[in-house]
């Protein structure tokens, strides 16, 4: 099991982060809390206490924890919390992972959270189809979150009104190849 000094989380201000021990007292919405307690979850884990509320808040952020601690849901939960699902034109969240696998991954979960969500539209661009069916999808989709690949989101032809947040979720590789110019 994870404990909080297992995992490392930053964002501008360190002071005001504070473990909240419940999904209960984390200020969510209720058809989320149904979609996050339908999902298995019972207690949030370490990096969910410390990170679900600032990225709820919009804030700049990073996390780094083992696998398996729940990082996915974490950003996914924040970020869903964030979402008005009475603004149906425009995305309102952009999700860009590294690999298919891991796009897909956090679609799925994504798409499991929001399950009592009435409204939310997600849309995952990430291979499984033609690169043209998902440009006539995202040019005539009007989707609250879109969670793909670098080469497969494509911001030109999305309905971008009121987007509130743009994830990046880099692993090893990516990383390293941000960072080594590779």
């Amino acid at each position: 099991m994870t404990t909080a000094e297992d995992s490392s989380f930053s964002h501008g201000e360190l002071e005001d982060v504070v473990d909240i021990p419940s999904f209960d007292d984390m200020g969510l919405p209720e058809e989320l809390l149904r979609g996050i307690y339908s999902y298995g979850f019972e207690k949030p884990s370490a990096i969910q206490q410390r990170a679900i509320r600032p990225v709820m808040a919009g804030r700049d952020w990073i996390a780094q924890d083992q696998p398996g601690t729940g990082k996915t849901a974490t950003f996914s939960i924040g970020l869903l919390a964030r979402i008005d699902p009475r603004q149906p034109g425009g995305c309102q969240s952009i999700i860009v992972a590294p690999t298919r696998e891991l796009a897909q991954q956090t679609f799925l979960v994504m798409t499991a959270l929001a399950q009592h969500m009435k409204g939310i539209r997600i849309h995952v661009c990430s291979g499984v189809r033609q690169v043209r069916d998902d440009q006539r999808i995202l040019r005539h989709g009007k989707f609250h979150v879109v969670v793909g690949t670098p080469g497969r989101v494509h911001l030109d032809l999305m309905q971008i009104t009121d987007l509130l947040y743009i994830n990046l979720v880099l692993r090893e590789l990516m990383w390293n190849w941000a960072v080594e110019g590779r």
